[in-house]
């Protein structure tokens, strides 16, 4: 019998100041078994971080969440999804191929990564110039001892709040707080 994903639940309070975007989101983390805190916790940061995109693109009309995760594949690990079903805005967290990136870039109109992985650089190098064609892709990288941090904050119920200014990114909830500032590689 295969084991299920645990469940956990988020209010999460954004106060993107370099957007402008204010808003609280109350969602459901599905993390599969063989997924960590820590990559369950960066799919969370990649959504605080592009929150702002759901008033920007969709002017409000859309849907901001998690896809299926390890699970499926074939689906993004964060979306945005506006109301006509168009994938606006497709985020994939770790350290994906070159050709899922490559098919992702086809279904959306934009592309995220943010890797975490010690590894991560190693990653870069292999996949950098074949896919420094995609237009839409953008590239981000968390620094391990971040990403490490972040899983602290990990709890079956979480109350986080996300504030956003110059680039960066403060995770706080009772359990500490996170300073994460995404390096852009692409």
């Amino acid at each position: 019998m295969a084991i299920k994903s645990t469940i956990y639940k988020s209010n999460l309070s954004i106060a993107d100041i370099d957007h402008n975007y204010y808003a609280d989101h109350n969602l459901t983390l599905a993390r599969h078994p063989s997924e960590t805190d820590e990559r369950m916790m960066v799919r969370l940061v990649a959504l605080a971080l592009n929150a702002h995109q759901l008033q920007d693109l969709c002017n409000g009309d859309g849907t901001l969440g998690f896809g299926a995760g390890l699970s499926d594949p074939d689906n993004p690990d964060v979306h945005l999804t506006d109301f006509t079903g168009a994938k606006r805005i497709w985020i994939e967290v770790g350290q994906p191929e070159e050709k899922p990136i490559t098919k992702a870039c086809n279904k959306s109109d934009h592309m995220l990564v943010y890797c975490f992985n010690h590894a991560a650089e190693i990653w870069w190098k292999g996949l950098e110039g074949k896919l420094a064609r995609q237009e839409k892709l953008e590239v981000f990288r968390l620094p391990t001892e971040v990403s490490q941090s972040l899983a602290d904050l990990a709890e079956r119920s979480m109350q986080l709040q996300a504030t956003i200014q110059e680039g960066q990114l403060t995770l706080s909830s009772d359990k500490g707080t996170v300073f994460v500032e995404p390096i852009r590689w692409k």
